[in-house]
């Protein structure tokens, strides 16, 4: 096996997966108290469907900054 193989390529710096995991927890934050609000409330289910995006872009983030990509 060559060394060559075991290199990671990493496209974001430091900077941009701080960036991206802090995009990521307050996407998050505002995925979870969406749905919380929305079940309190007592919102029909298919409203429900719009906590979907903030928890998307959620996971982006979180991933993107653990990847380095």
């Amino acid at each position: 096996m060559s060394s060559a193989a075991n290199v990671e390529a990493i496209n974001i710096g430091p900077r941009e997966r701080r960036k991206r995991r802090v995009l990521g927890i307050v996407a998050l934050t505002v995925g979870v108290s969406l749905a919380f609000v929305l079940v309190v409330a007592g919102a029909p289910r298919l409203l429900r469907l719009v906590v979907f995006f903030p928890v998307w872009i959620a996971g982006l983030g979180l991933l993107q900054s653990r990847e380095k990509t």
